[in-house]
């Protein structure tokens, strides 16, 4: 082996003790340092009531979902972007960095993703969530400028970008220049209230009772936020509510277009919103260089046409949407001097 062959063999044994995490409402995913995204699975766990012990968390919960018997519980410990339950949400936090931490010989520093508009008590609990898990520092990193680097744009240069992460709990717009967030609005509305507001439509509409996978089929399946060129359909099983008996009805695209517009519309009043405060300087940039949209809701149909009709600036969808927050954080890990401004630190180290 050769010299350099061997620095670079210690180098790497090195890597792999800092984190980046971003516990979402909807999904939690994890990058290692020199191993990039190592966990991605739903935030869910399942709970024995009987005895308060953790049964599964992520996917194997996901699976179990609707399906326990009485004495499990299958739980969101976060709702709209924070902590709801403290208690849940660190075993379940546990649960995933024991899996994936390669040394507990070194605490890691820790890179956490947190919602705009967040209250420094939400903040707090999350940040001792990481902490309690066995962090040696935690940085913290607003999910619109983790998106921002993510998905590769030119965040220290003058000209102005735009980036609109929709995630399951929260919705992140942010206008920023020059390494910094210039404006920027956040709505605790997201992939979440879309499949809500489906469910509710079906129940409203058709007095059939559907469980929250069943809503999620649909607008994975058929939900569009601007009308689609070809009439999608599928076909979904609930409870009728009538006769507690199962039944089955065909859904279309323009039906539950319908249905989660009260949501949509939500969500474009808040990017409307931070374009209307933009100094005039910045929002000429932004006709060139656009609004970026990352985050699991941006897959939605239509996001992309629906944003460029009512607002008049391009719009793109990012690579890989559903990751371009984690990659951001995970970039911050991998290169934590480069990217420090972007970063607020706690200081505090546990006992």
């Amino acid at each position: 082996m050769s010299i350099e062959a061997g620095r670079r063999a210690r180098g790497s044994s090195l890597l792999g003790r800092d984190l980046a995490v971003d516990l979402g409402t909807a999904t939690t995913q994890v990058h290692v340092q020199g191993r990039g995204v190592v966990l991605d699975e739903p935030t869910l766990v399942a709970v024995d009531t009987s005895t308060g012990r953790l049964v599964a968390a992520g996917s194997s919960a996901h699976e179990m979902l609707g399906r326990t018997p009485q004495h499990v519980l299958t739980l969101r410990p976060l709702a709209d972007g924070v902590i709801s339950d403290g208690d849940l949400a660190e075993q379940l936090l546990r649960h995933f960095l024991e899996r994936v931490r390669p040394t507990r010989l070194v605490r890691p520093r820790t890179v956490v993703c947190l919602p705009g508009g967040i209250t420094a008590v939400e903040r707090r609990a999350l940040e001792d969530a990481a902490m309690r898990c066995g962090a040696r520092r935690v940085y913290a990193l607003e999910e619109a400028m983790a998106a921002a680097v993510g998905a590769g744009l030119p965040i220290e240069g003058a000209a102005a970008t735009m980036v609109v992460d929709l995630g399951g709990g929260t919705t992140d717009a942010a206008v920023i220049s020059l390494g910094g967030v210039v404006n920027a609005r956040s709505l605790r509305v997201g992939g979440d209230e879309v499949d809500e507001a489906v469910a509710e439509g079906v129940r409203r509409e058709h007095d059939l009772l559907l469980g929250e996978r069943s809503a999620q089929h649909i607008t994975h399946a058929v939900g569009s936020v601007w009308p689609v060129v070809e009439r999608l359909t599928t076909r979904v099983r609930g409870r009728d509510l009538g006769t507690g008996l199962p039944r089955t009805i065909e859904l279309g695209s323009e039906e539950v277009r319908r249905m989660i517009e009260p949501v949509t519309a939500q969500v474009v009043e808040v990017v409307r919103s931070v374009l209307d405060v933009c100094p005039p300087e910045l929002s000429g940039d932004l006709l060139d260089t656009g609004v970026t949209l990352t985050g699991g809701g941006a897959l939605l149909r239509g996001w992309a046409e629906r944003l460029r009709h009512e607002l008049g600036v391009p719009v793109r969808l990012a690579e890989d949407p559903q990751r371009a927050v984690i990659r951001g954080a995970g970039a911050c890990v991998d290169d934590m001097g480069a990217l420090r401004q972007v970063l607020t630190r706690r200081a505090a180290t546990p006992a």
